[in-house]
C-alpha cells in the first residue's frame, strides 16, 4: 500500500533552515507528481510546493518563494523541502502528498516550529 513518511520537523530560530523529507513506498515513485502541505493550528491546509514526476517542473507558494526549494531523488524515492529564512508564519505541520490510481494518500506529517 502507498505509504509516505515525513521527517525532519524541528524548532528553529526565526532566519534558520531546515530540511525535511518524505520517504515514499507503495507505488512508483517516478512515475508520479508530489507536493508539499502545511497546516497551522486554525488554519487551512495549504500547498507549498509542487514537483513534477521527473522533477524538471516545480511551483510554489507566493509565501515561500525564493525561500523554499522542493527536490527529490528518484533512486531513493525521496522527496525532500529545503526551508531557508524561515519565519515565524512557517510554523505548522508539514505533509506530503501524492495521487496514485485517482486516489490522495497524505503522509502523517513533521512539526516545523519556527521560534526563538
Amino acid at each position: 500500500q502507498v505509504q509516505l513518511v515525513e521527517s525532519g520537523g524541528d524548532l528553529v530560530q526565526p532566519g534558520g533552515s531546515l530540511r525535511v523529507s518524505c520517504a515514499a513506498s507503495g507505488f512508483t515513485f517516478s512515475a508520479n507528481a508530489m507536493s508539499w502541505y502545511r497546516q497551522a493550528p486554525g488554519k487551512e491546509r495549504e500547498l507549498v510546493a509542487f514537483i513534477s514526476s521527473g522533477g524538471r517542473i516545480t511551483k510554489y507558494a507566493d509565501s515561500v518563494k525564493g525561500r523554499f526549494t522542493i527536490s527529490r531523488d528518484n533512486a531513493k524515492n525521496t522527496v525532500y523541502l529545503q526551508m531557508n529564512s524561515l519565519k515565524p508564519e512557517d510554523t505548522a505541520v508539514y505533509c506530503c502528498y501524492v495521487r496514485v490510481n485517482f486516489r490522495d494518500y497524505w503522509g502523517q506529517g513533521t512539526q516545523v516550529t519556527v521560534s526563538s
